[in-house]
């Protein structure tokens, strides 16, 4: 009989063996990563070297993950990083601090895509084409989002209202000193970020405090961003707070708060961009000035230019474009359509400073409805349904998760 029970703990070892190399997905660093399915790495510690993450595992974030001051994090196209729940200072992040850099760099073919882990999505999937989620475009706050600081100047202020040079980015808790942003460098380099999906984030981490989609805290011109979609944050799709880093081909689609927010004194630009339906109290673009005093001395706007805005949400939708009074900002070149006749008094404090031009502007109005009520005194074009001469060309987005479902086509683009 002993001989017997002998033999079946032995054999229960080698069947425990083999099923921990089976599922074994190892970790990145081999310090403090756990073990996951085949082909996922559980990520728990934060990048303090040269990290790369390949196509044929899925990455999971199990906290809030920095790429340390120093480090480098590749992620090569294809890949697909997957956060878990968590709110509060347990939401799930990717954080670059400032002095890291992040080089994820897709392609059309094969974008990068960050998702909660409720998503189903595999690497199988991206490589036959599939870039869809299995959860429906509007389901939001499952992870948390990704965020790049840099040493980029902003001009901010502390309680007592005196000019900042760095201060701590919403979203990360203040007891976090890699959430630090801000300094003097405007070519301050974070990396490159191209083709990438953000997908189903925005979790809370306290009262009123979301987590963006993408958020860029001082990041400097010497940083590339391109072709970057966001779907279903439950807060921004993209905000910026200072800098001087500019974007090209931005989608935001389904954000339950603003599309595009811009803080802080940021002097980038971002071109050819479409919005799809901000909602729940949200703008399409929500523009705020300098909060502190070094605007005087930077003098740049920042600018908005050929870009496509379709806003049929008719609750809680607050502005087609939102300026402060101080706002430094130009926007150029846009197309708005898919307005329901409600729509009035969708433009707040027109033009904020004066700050460069904005104009240009062409709309599809429902019938009976008059440019002035909707734009106040912006001057607007008013066109038949894409009619239009102006905005964005959405031959850039195939690649995304809007084209492909169809959501383009479905509106017209």
């Amino acid at each position: 009989m002993k001989k017997l029970l002998s033999l079946l703990m032995m054999a229960g070892i080698m069947i425990s063996m083999i099923s921990c190399s089976e599922d074994d997905g190892g970790s990145t660093d081999g310090d403090g990563d756990g073990e996951g399915t085949a082909g996922t790495v559980i990520v728990e510690a934060n990048i303090s070297g040269e990290e790369t993450w390949t196509s044929d595992n899925v990455y999971e974030l199990a906290g809030r993950i920095t790429v340390l001051d120093g480090a480098v994090l590749t992620i090569e196209p294809g890949t697909i990083i997957k956060g878990q729940a968590g709110t509060g200072a347990n939401a799930t992040v990717l954080l670059v601090a400032r002095g890291g850099k992040l080089m994820a760099t897709g392609t059309a073919t094969a974008p990068i895509i960050f998702t909660s882990v409720a998503d189903e999505i595999t690497p199988e999937d991206i490589a036959a084409g599939n870039f869809y989620s299995n959860l429906d475009p509007d389901i939001n706050g499952l992870w948390g989002g990704v965020i790049v600081l840099g040493k980029a100047p902003i001009s901010a202020a502390n309680a007592n209202k005196e000019d900042i040079s760095e201060t701590v980015i919403e979203g990360i808790p203040s007891t976090d000193t890699n959430g630090i942003y801000g300094g003097s460098d405007a070519a301050d380099d974070s990396g490159e970020l191209h083709y990438i999906s953000i997908r189903h984030g925005g979790s809370l981490i306290g009262a009123g405090n979301e987590i963006n989609g993408l958020t860029l805290g001082g990041v400097g011109s010497g940083t590339s961003i391109s072709n970057i979609e966001v779907v279903a944050n439950q807060d921004d799709g993209v905000e910026v707070f200072g800098g001087d880093v500019s974007l090209t081909n931005v989608l935001v689609w389904n954000s339950s708060d603003d599309a595009l927010d811009t803080d802080q004194d940021w002097s980038g630009s971002i071109t050819n961009f479409i919005i799809i339906d901000p909602k729940n109290g949200g703008s399409a673009f929500e523009l705020d000035g300098p909060e502190g005093s070094a605007a005087s001395t930077r003098g740049v706007c920042h600018t908005f230019e050929n870009g496509t805005v379709y806003a049929s949400v008719e609750e809680g939708f607050e502005s087609l474009v939102d300026w402060d009074s101080n706002t430094n900002a130009e926007v150029k070149s846009i197309y708005f359509f898919g307005m329901p006749a409600s729509y009035t008094d969708k433009i707040a404090s027109y033009n904020g400073n004066g700050c460069g031009t904005s104009d240009n502007w062409e709309a599809t109005l429902a019938d009976g409805v008059d440019a002035a009520d909707v734009f106040g005194d912006a001057e607007v074009t008013v066109v038949a349904k894409n009619a239009n001469t102006v905005g964005a060309d959405a031959s850039a987005f195939g690649w995304t998760w809007a084209a492909k479902s169809g959501k383009l086509a479905e509106i017209g683009l």
